[in-house]
C-alpha cells in the first residue's frame, strides 16, 4: 500500500513504534477535543485522482439518486415535540450514490478492507476490535454531490463515521457543524432549533483536501454538507465498521438508501 498510502507519515503498518503511539495519542486527543480528527495526506496525490478517475464515469451511470426531505432526527416525529418545533424544521437531501457491490474492484475499496487501517481505526476510537460491515451494497458508499446538492443538517446515528474525500468542488461542499450540540440523557431541543435558526452556536468548518481520512464523532453533533457549487462534483467515500461482525442494513432501509434490495448481478 505504500504506492497508494502516505505509511511514511501515518505508520499504520508498524503498531509496535514510537510514531504509531504518538499518532494514536494525537487522534485521540483530537477525537475527545474537537469531536474528529483529519489524516491529511492519508492517500498520494496520484492515487486519489486515479480513484476519481475511475469513479466518475461509474457515478454518471450507474449511481442511485438519493432525495429526500427529513429534520436533523430522520423521524417523522419525536415524541415530546410538537410538529411545528423549529427543531423538527425540514430540509432537502441529494446525492449520488454508488454502492459497495459496484465498487469492489476499485482502490477506495481496497483501502476499507486493509486491515492495518481497521485496527489503527479501532485503537483511536477505543475499541477492542472493528469488523468490516457484511452489507454487500452499504460496506463502502461513494456519495457524488452536484451542483446545487447537499447532504443536510442531521444527527449520525452511529457514534463514528469514517470518510474518504475524493474530489472536491470548486464551490461549497463544506464540511459544517456545531459540536456536541446534544448528549445522551439531553436532546437540547432548543439549542438545535437556535441552531437550525442561525441564533445558536456558531457553524464551524472543516476544511477537507482530496486524500483527507476524517473519523467523526457525529451522533450528537449536527452538521451538514453544504451545497455543491460548479461544474466539478464533490466525492467521498463512506466506510463502514462495527464494533460487531455481521451488521447488515434492513431491505427496508436498503430500498431507502439505494433504491434495491440485493446486490447486481456481476457482468
Amino acid at each position: 500500500m505504500r504506492d497508494v498510502l502516505d505509511l511514511d507519515r501515518y505508520p499504520l503498518e508498524a503498531p509496535d513504534s514510537a510514531a504509531y503511539a504518538a499518532l494514536v495519542t494525537t487522534c485521540r486527543r483530537d477525537l475527545a477535543a474537537n469531536g474528529m480528527y483529519n489524516l491529511d495526506g492519508f492517500v498520494r496525490p496520484n492515487a486519489i485522482e486515479q480513484a476519481a478517475a475511475e469513479l466518475r464515469p461509474r457515478s454518471a451511470s450507474a449511481s442511485y439518486t438519493h432525495q429526500r426531505s427529513h429534520n436533523v432526527y430522520f423521524l417523522d416525529r419525536v415524541d415530546g415535540l410538537a410538529a411545528d418545533h423549529p427543531a423538527l424544521r425540514r430540509f432537502d437531501t441529494i446525492n449520488h450514490t454508488l454502492c459497495d457491490d459496484q465498487i469492489a474492484d476499485t482502490l477506495i475499496h481496497r483501502i476499507y478492507e486493509w486491515q492495518p487501517l481497521v485496527a489503527f481505526l479501532a485503537r483511536t476510537m477505543g475499541q477492542p476490535q472493528l469488523y468490516l460491515m457484511a452489507d454487500p451494497l452499504a460496506r463502502v458508499n461513494v456519495m457524488e454531490y452536484r451542483d446545487g446538492e447537499a447532504l443536510n443538517w442531521h444527527f449520525d446515528r452511529s457514534c463514528y463515521t469514517t470518510t474518504l474525500l475524493i474530489q472536491a468542488p470548486l464551490a461549497g461542499g463544506e464540511f459544517e457543524y456545531c459540536s456536541d450540540l446534544r448528549t445522551e440523557t439531553d436532546p437540547n431541543y432548543d439549542g438545535v432549533a437556535a441552531a437550525l435558526g442561525g441564533t445558536g452556536r456558531p457553524v464551524q468548518v472543516n476544511p477537507l483536501a482530496p486524500g483527507t481520512l476524517n473519523v467523526f464523532a457525529g451522533k450528537n453533533t449536527l452538521h451538514r454538507v453544504s451545497p455543491v457549487r460548479g461544474a466539478r462534483s464533490r466525492l467521498v467515500a463512506v466506510y463502514s465498521y462495527y464494533d460487531r461482525p455481521d451488521v447488515q442494513f434492513s431491505d427496508r432501509e436498503r430500498l431507502g438508501f439505494y433504491g434495491r434490495t440485493t446486490p447486481v448481478a456481476p457482468a
